[in-house]
């Protein structure tokens, strides 16, 4: 059977589409009429071949779609595109082309409704989100003086990752480690690890003390036993101190 948009709608009467099948796929017979198209779907498997045919077509139109009340002005102009074309068909063609204008009809009907829905259905557009970099908070420098001979040693922390740089050489003897320290106001000294390399090392510092870490709180080193103080204070001499600037 051709498809819907190949229908001459000339050929009705010289070996066209049978128009019934479609007229009964779509539910537009009534009466008489239908009682004998289901007589001969039963009798005809050419005919009933036909009508499911035209009935899988129409289906698939609606397979993803629900169903879409269409305006209220599409039932108006269909009935007035219906009037003009009976008004235009001659008497003598015994109502083929009728059938064939009220099918085709049906069928734009139909798609139609499709169209509404799609554009009823359709997504709002997804806001597309930039995202912006944000800066992170200065870091806190400290310079810490030498308690006696030597340089100042350089500190830095970085809130953003809670972590403690040190730059500068600090002279540790043998067999000892150099800690460093966080006095935050009148607290006690918090120790922040020890420095493995007296030149230059990273120390992360805890989640705990990381409050502490403010302005004009005092950075401090001093040489402990090997692996860093026994006590949790400071036990030996303090060889650089200096206040975090922010």
């Amino acid at each position: 059977m051709p498809a819907p948009d190949d229908i001459d709608m000339e050929g009705a009467d010289m070996g066209g589409p049978d128009m019934t099948a479609a007229e009964l796929a779509l539910g537009l017979l009534e009466g008489d009429a239908r009682d004998a198209a289901l007589r001969r779907l039963v009798r005809d498997p050419a005919f009933a071949a036909d009508v499911e045919q035209w009935r899988d077509w129409l289906a698939a139109l609606f397979a993803d779609w629900p169903a879409v009340a269409p305006p209220a002005a599409v039932a108006t102009r269909i009935e007035a595109s219906l009037n003009r074309m009976h008004g235009g068909v001659a008497a003598n063609d015994n109502g083929s082309r009728w059938r064939m204008l009220a099918v085709a009809t049906s069928i734009a009907a139909c798609l139609l409704l499709v169209v509404t829905a799609m554009l009823a259905m359709r997504p709002a557009p997804v806001p597309v989100r930039v995202p912006v970099a944000v800066a992170g908070p200065a870091p806190l420098i400290a310079a810490m003086a030498p308690t006696g001979k030597g340089t100042p040693v350089a500190a830095a922390y970085d809130a953003t990752s809670g972590t403690v740089r040190i730059a500068g050489a600090v002279d540790v003897p043998a067999g000892r480690s150099a800690e460093l320290w966080a006095i935050h106001g009148t607290n006690a000294p918090r120790s922040l690890g020890v420095v493995a390399d007296a030149t230059s090392a990273v120390l992360n510092v805890p989640a705990s003390l990381r409050g502490a870490m403010a302005a004009d709180t005092v950075l401090a080193i001093s040489i402990e036993p090997a692996g860093g103080s026994p006590t949790g204070a400071p036990t030996g001499p303090v060889v650089a101190a200096g206040k975090l600037l922010g």
